[in-house]
């Protein structure tokens, strides 16, 4: 979308930045920066707008130093970032009367909520004579331009994979500006008044110890993952012991890293590789990439994706009221170590193994008889790359009631998934030291073991350690049940 400038090359720009918090292949910031005219680097916090989500308490925490870093990066180029509070439409409007403004630029986003105020921020400054100028920067493919051959949007990922694959290669990442000319005597918020990160107590500090937030060490790890992971990443990406993954979501997620920069670095080391293959790595992890890009295309489509059931028919579904089982479950004392080790993981982290993550929200659902939103909740809050897309997408994938959905009756045994997956028993011993003094051929199954290896390490049930609080074959044979409920229903 594009209006034209007036010719006054003397009049300021605006950046407005959002989950789009880098300067390399940063659409917006580089046509800004090639305009000629003087920069202003804006971030609005909008906490006011309708719809607009309230960001997590772990999203905020990354949000303070994501902040801190593209400042530091923009202060090198020569302009500093401002930051302002309040709804957006009304900022930016304060803010091109204060400055002079004559254009305005942004990456699009697609979350439904948000595009509709990027809508009424462009109409309204459009009206008093500002341009605007947007770009697709956050997504590989626009949620508009994909569709079936009907003109219907995908709701089956393969379909989608093939089709998307087909299209023209995606376009090659930007470098970032060398230097930017700054506009001059514009104010600026305080980030530190913003509260962004917690204190007393600081729940947060630990994250410090496994994240460095912002731009540059997102290209850092992108690389390493790129040199070393990615060869194995189709084999071992499912094992939570090791570093077999990018670990690059949360960076993805505040567009620290964008998903151009990440595409094309898998291809070239894709290229660069022979003799060596590594295309079916390379293949896995776009094709993840992918499953990010399906996601936000449900949400686009779908707005009510993180409250409604995407199948209707799972209106009707019999879920239980459980406070206990929830708050063992958030508190990882479920007495099944793969699911507690995941939990606690997410708490010293923010972040979780995927494999784990979806082990942990069947668990929920499926053990439990919790409503996956119970669980989203949870996760949006706790996890620092929760995004409006992915998270209740993924929910519901587990759940059965989302798109191209895992089916029901497909319920994680947590003892067997531990033993495949964590055979050494290597992830459970980190996050739960109490039974690091099992043998790998106990340490799933704690409840199974004789007393006297349980003796021998140290662990006493229900003191030590909890006894499972369901059995997993009482709880398959309930959650086949509920879910027969409500197929004869829709029959």
């Amino acid at each position: 979308m594009a209006h034209p400038e007036p010719a006054e090359p003397s009049a300021p720009a605006i950046v407005w930045f959002r989950d789009d918090l880098r300067i390399a292949d940063n659409l917006a910031l580089a046509a800004a920066a090639g305009s000629g005219r003087p920069v202003i680097a804006l971030f609005v916090l909008d906490e006011e707008s309708p719809g607009l989500r309230p960001r997590g308490g772990a999203s905020r925490w990354w949000l303070a130093g994501s902040l801190r870093a593209l400042d530091r990066s923009l202060r090198e180029r020569g302009l500093a970032l401002t930051l302002r509070r309040g709804p957006a439409a009304r900022v930016i409007a304060e803010l091109t009367g204060e400055s002079g403004a004559a254009a305005v630029y942004w990456n699009r986003r697609y979350e439904p909520a948000g595009a509709a105020v990027d809508q009424a921020v462009a109409a309204d400054i459009s009206a008093r004579g500002v341009a605007v100028q947007t770009f697709q920067a956050s997504l590989l493919f626009e949620p508009q331009a994909v569709q079936t051959r009907s003109g219907a949007p995908f709701a089956v990922f393969t379909p989608f994979l093939r089709h998307v694959l087909a299209l023209d290669e995606p376009r090659t990442p930007l470098p970032a500006p060398a230097r930017i000319r700054s506009a001059a005597g514009v104010a600026s918020e305080r980030l530190d008044d913003w509260a962004l990160e917690p204190s007393g107590p600081d729940w947060a500090a630990k994250f410090n110890e496994h994240w460095t937030r912002g731009e540059a060490a997102a290209c850092e790890k992108l690389a390493a993952f790129a040199d070393g992971a990615l060869a194995d990443y189709a084999a071992l990406r499912d094992r939570p012991g090791g570093p077999h993954t990018s670990r690059l979501s949360p960076h993805l997620r505040f567009g620290e890293i964008s998903p151009f920069q990440l595409w094309h670095a898998v291809r070239h080391a894709r290229e660069a590789a022979a003799p060596r293959s590594i295309a079916a790595s390379a293949d896995k992890f776009v094709s993840e990439l992918v499953w990010r890009e399906f996601c936000h295309h449900l949400l686009w489509h779908h707005p009510d994706l993180a409250v409604r059931n995407f199948q209707p028919r799972f209106d009707d579904f019999p879920w239980r009221s459980d406070d206990a089982a929830l708050k063992a479950w958030r508190r990882g004392e479920t007495g099944y170590p793969i699911v507690d080790a995941g939990m606690r993981e997410l708490w010293a982290t923010g972040w979780m193994h995927n494999r784990v993550r979806l082990v942990a929200a069947s668990f929920l659902i499926k053990h439990l008889l919790i409503d996956w939103r119970d669980g989203e909740r949870w996760f949006w809050d706790t996890l620092l790359d929760a995004d409006p897309a992915n998270n209740p997408a993924n929910w519901q994938w587990v759940a059965g009631s989302g798109a191209d959905a895992a089916p029901y009756f497909r319920i994680f045994n947590p003892v067997l998934q531990g033993a495949k997956f964590d055979a050494a028993g290597e992830y459970v011993r980190r996050w739960i030291p109490e039974l690091s003094g099992l043998p790998a051929d106990a340490i799933h199954a704690p409840f199974e073991a004789p007393p006297a290896i349980l003796a021998a390490a140290g662990v006493t049930l229900g003191e030590t350690y909890p006894a499972p609080i369901v059995d997993h074959k009482v709880a398959r044979k309930r959650a086949l049940a509920a879910f027969e409920r409500i197929r004869e229903r829709t029959r």
